[in-house]
């Protein structure tokens, strides 16, 4: 069972479900997705929210290997993507020596204000938190009293690790910034980090025509 987790925000609903959709219609193996939506994290998540924080998920995503019980690997993905791969091609990328795998992104944003007039920030390992395969064992600082106390760059620079040696690195596919890299066919995880097709103005972004054919069909998937 291939364990995902999603990151979910009530303003980017439609985002999860297409997200969720995509995954389970390209899986090779059995998927079990989780939307981490603050109305069910309860007391889990107290922390209040930061006026530098884009979306309900900014820190709950770090709840992750608490919510495995610290055992075997989960995967973590922010709601603003398209699978257009098998996730199972992804899941067996697991390394043992690792207590997480993410994409390395060099990512510098050009803008300072991104979807819904969030700030845009700038920071070292800039979405690489986006997408983490995560060891779970080896992710026990992550408790949620620390998640709910420590601040945003200790969390997204993963300064909970001992040493960056513990950070393995996937093949870019795996989190394409759109809108950022190069435009490229070879994508298996379209992120639409600077907004989805679902707002106004990105409705002709790269991968926009493959997001609106994932919705459509999930919306017609009883005519199938």
């Amino acid at each position: 069972m291939i364990r995902i987790f999603i990151g979910y925000d009530p303003r980017e609903t439609v985002a999860y479900y297409v997200l969720n959709h995509s995954i389970i219609r390209h899986a090779s193996q059995p998927v079990a997705i989780t939307p981490l939506s603050l109305g069910n994290l309860g007391k889990l998540m107290t922390r209040e929210r930061n006026a530098l924080q884009s979306t309900d998920f900014s820190f709950s995503r770090f709840l992750t290997p608490y919510l495995s019980n610290y055992e075997g690997w989960s995967i973590f993905m922010d709601c603003d993507m398209l699978f257009m791969d098998d996730i199972a091609k992804l899941w067996a990328l697991r390394n043992e020596e690792y207590a997480v795998q993410v994409v390395k992104h060099d990512h510098q944003p050009r803008e300072s204000i991104k979807f819904l007039n969030a700030p845009q920030t700038p920071y070292q390992k800039k979405n690489w938190s986006s997408v983490i395969l995560f060891n779970n064992a080896k992710c026990r600082a992550l408790t949620p009293e620390y998640v709910n106390t420590a601040s945003g760059l200790e969390l997204h620079q993963f300064k909970w690790l001992e040493n960056d040696d513990l950070i393995g690195e996937i093949p870019a596919r795996w989190n394409h910034l759109v809108g950022y890299e190069r435009e490229s066919n070879e994508v298996s995880n379209a992120h639409y980090t600077l907004g989805g097709p679902y707002f106004n103005e990105f409705t002709d972004c790269e991968f926009s025509k493959e997001w609106f054919a994932e919705r459509e069909l999930m919306l017609h998937a009883d005519q199938r």
